[in-house]
């Protein structure tokens, strides 16, 4: 087996369009992940408190939609990158995305939100298969891997940043300011897209096809049935993933206790902390994100060493137990551990999917494949959403826990504590609890956690995870002597 090369080696011999490619994508997830921080929190905080005032129902509703959106077009638009060229689909999806984020940011209830969360959708799904197609095209099998962990570093170079700059720009509520600011950081990317990108060669017939060809040849992947099947069971593990970000945020501003580790983050910058004294959960959550810029680079040389879905299954099983004990305790030292763990599962198995995809893709159909990649995003973050949404609601949710607490122990009327406007509910309840005499809010939270236990909704979406990386396991072991590529090559 011949040597790998050094890391240098490898990144030094990668195309331009690599590094302009990653360029666009961190300014892209620099704006994007800053509204995803923030989003969770905006949506169902009360309007009082600089909110929308939604439930948890109707939040994991309008994140169900975004995700089809922005997971499933990608199967059609990336075919049409492939045909119409990389950089119209790039100036496409800048200007939808601005219209979106400044859509949000004047959004006033479900529908407006809604709107703008599915132009946003559109413009991140014909972003994306430029993107990737571009990474896949400019690396080869020699420096895939580590071409791959390079681009999901950056992305995370932009993920990092973007909750910290979002949490200082809120403040404690101004989370419109957050959308204005990604509508700007936005517009900044048509700089690399006009000026240095280059618009990759057109490969297979340079015959022009017409918009329902396109679409039918790109349909045509869906032949692939190891590719379909792999993408099925990956779906299963992202409806457990992806609510790290999408509930894990309502779940530490709800329920857990950071003053522990408030004086680190209070040193770096009192912006990052709450008036309570607990670190903002945007911040607690852009511990995945520091994790993958500090290590990504050196797991991506490791990971290269191993067969792609071998660090693929080892890197689920990481997240699992990452993700599980992130919800099963409400100690803020505990749940910040923990998404570190997660975030090392992370950087094993998400850019060996990408990779995995992109080494077995036929050469002149790297967009399209990529584009299809989205499915598991897609399945996995709708039903997740829509799910959860509804999970949270009966089993996690500390506001109407609360409300049931003052009828069923403090004697208040069932229309009273419904009328409770949803920023004094616990003051309410803390209030009124030992005898009228009150007690602390953070005590009254300790009562409803020993109560209902809501980490089982956490035990759920764990569960459901679990299942996804056996079933991984077994595709492994019946797939291993067959070749994608010469599936892929049928489909085409």
């Amino acid at each position: 087996m011949a040597k790998k090369a050094s890391v240098v080696t490898q990144l030094r011999h990668l195309r331009p369009n690599f590094w302009f490619a990653n360029w666009m994508e961190a300014n892209e997830r620099l704006a994007f992940f800053g509204v995803r921080a923030i989003a969770p929190l905006y949506m169902v905080y009360a309007v009082a408190q600089g909110g929308l005032g939604l439930s948890y129902a109707e939040k994991g509703l309008i994140y169900t939609i975004w995700a089809l959106i922005q997971c499933l077009i990608p199967m059609a638009s990336g075919g049409f990158t492939d045909e119409y060229g990389y950089k119209k689909s790039l100036y496409v999806a800048f200007t939808i995305n601005i219209t979106g984020y400044l859509a949000f940011a004047f959004a006033s209830g479900f529908w407006s939100s809604l709107g703008a969360a599915c132009l946003i959708g559109l413009g991140t799904a014909i972003f994306k298969p430029p993107v990737q197609g571009t990474i896949a095209r400019a690396s080869t099998e020699e420096n895939s891997s580590i071409a791959w962990g390079f681009f999901y570093w950056m992305v995370n170079v932009g993920g990092f940043l973007a909750p910290l700059l979002a949490a200082l720009v809120r403040g404690e509520t101004n989370f419109r300011l957050v959308f204005v600011c990604a509508a700007g950081v936005t517009l900044f990317n048509f700089i690399p897209a006009i000026i240095f990108y280059r618009e990759p060669e057109k490969l297979g017939d340079s015959k022009r096809k017409t918009v329902g060809q396109t679409f039918l040849d790109t349909m045509k992947t869906l032949r692939d049935r190891n590719f379909l099947i792999f993408l099925g069971i990956f779906s299963g593990f992202w409806f457990m993933f992806m609510q790290l970000w999408d509930l894990l945020p309502n779940f530490i501003d709800e329920w857990v206790f950071s003053q522990d580790i408030a004086p680190f983050f209070r040193f770096i910058s009192s912006g990052l902390v709450l008036e309570s004294g607990n670190v903002k959960p945007e911040i607690l959550i852009n511990i995945d994100s520091f994790a993958i810029v500090a290590l990504m680079l050196p797991i991506a040389w490791l990971t290269g060493k191993f067969h792609p879905m071998i660090a693929l299954i080892c890197g689920m099983i990481i997240s699992l137990f990452g993700f599980f004990m992130s919800g099963f305790t409400n100690i803020g030292f505990v749940v910040a551990a923990s998404i570190f763990v997660f975030a090392i599962g992370e950087m094993w198995c998400s850019p060996k999917f990408s990779e995995y995809i992109g080494l077995t893709a036929p050469p002149d159909k790297k967009a399209v494949y990529m584009g299809y990649s989205n499915i598991p995003f897609a399945v996995g973050w709708a039903l997740g959403n829509l799910v959860s949404g509804y999970l949270y609601e009966s089993l996690g949710s500390k506001m109407n826990f609360a409300r049931q607490y003052l009828v069923s122990h403090l004697g208040t009327s069932p229309a009273d504590a419904a009328n409770i406007p949803t920023e004094k509910v616990m003051d309410t309840m803390a209030s009124m609890m030992n005898g009228g005499a009150g007690a602390s809010v953070a005590d009254a939270t300790r009562v409803l956690w020993h109560m209902h236990h809501p980490w089982i909704v956490w035990a759920i979406l764990t569960g459901i995870g679990t299942v996804a990386t056996v079933l991984m396991v077994f595709y492994y072991l019946k797939t291993r002597g067959q070749s994608l590529t010469s599936n892929a090559k049928r489909a085409s």
